[in-house]
């Protein structure tokens, strides 16, 4: 019987620290867990994808040489997005990448699943098989900045592809986020979000 309460206790003052680490370790989970819901409108119709942008903000002021820089940058940046099928936000992200192509001359493509997966992974993005839209300089495969997640207004995927060109060669990082604004995160549908938590 001592040897058990010895054991009891040992087994307690090890697990005692734990026991600390995990309410602030829970407390973070569960913030990321709002933070990521907040984030994430699952949609299943083309009205429903519409209505939710509907309410996201458009970008109006531009700097002066926002047209000049994003055409003359245009040999230097690709933009690269992953996609899925049946994946409304896709199809929708990908008709306003082509229109920024035809616009301002930048290359676009599309990811496969793996590279996808692990771009996303490294920022800790959720968003694994819907769309993320990355700018990343044509010589630097390594260097990349998410400018869209879901899909997003026009207006706002070219200016946060003129931030990501600016923070790829050199302007400040945190100066370039908080410009940004928040990533839409629109899913592909409801069905598949409920089947597929990430």
């Amino acid at each position: 019987m001592r040897r058990l309460g010895s054991t009891l206790a040992c087994g307690v003052s090890l697990l005692a620290p734990l026991m600390l680490l995990p309410a602030s370790a829970w407390a973070q989970q569960a913030d990321r867990d709002v933070a990521r819901q907040a984030a994430i409108h699952p949609v299943s119709t083309a009205a429903d994808m519409r209505l939710w942008l509907s309410r996201v903000p458009v970008t109006r002021d531009f700097p002066a040489d926002f047209e000049t820089m994003l055409r003359g940058q245009a040999s230097l940046y690709v933009i690269e997005m992953s996609t899925a099928p049946g994946c409304l936000p896709c199809g929708d992200l990908w008709t306003k990448l082509l229109a920024f192509r035809r616009r301002y001359g930048w290359q676009v493509r599309t990811l496969g699943p793996d590279e996808a997966a692990l771009r996303s992974g490294r920022l800790g993005l959720p968003w694994v098989g819907n769309p993320v839209a990355w700018v990343r300089p044509l010589a630097d495969p390594g260097r990349m900045v998410p400018i869209a997640i879901g899909t997003d207004h026009g207006a706002n995927i070219a200016r946060n592809a003129w931030l990501a060109a600016r923070m790829l060669t050199g302007a400040r990082a945190a100066v370039g986020v908080r410009a940004m604004s928040k990533f839409t995160g629109i899913v592909a549908s409801t069905s598949r979000q409920n089947g597929a938590r990430r």
